[in-house]
């Protein structure tokens, strides 16, 4: 099963990533974000990090810890709960 999907529209990008857990999730967005780095220096680009963010979409109401760190150009960034 595909756990990932990637959308780009114009300058903008969507990881969108399906997992049972927000540590899954995490480590497949980082796996994305590191592939797509790789693809941006090879084409001599760079991703904004001051218009990076990230958000958790869910349906489960437990109380799982979703605090996520993702990476981007070597700076980690974390999503807080609100």
């Amino acid at each position: 099963m595909k756990r990932t999907k990637v959308v780009a529209f114009a300058d903008d990008l969507i990881i969108a990533t399906r997992c049972e857990s927000v540590r899954a999730v995490e480590n497949y967005v980082n796996i994305e974000l590191s592939k797509i780095n790789v693809r941006a220096k090879n084409n001599k680009t760079r991703f904004n990090d001051k218009k990076f963010k990230v958000m958790i979409v869910s349906r489960r109401k437990t109380k799982e810890n979703k605090n996520i760190t993702v990476y981007l150009n070597n700076n980690h960034w974390t999503k807080l709960p609100k």
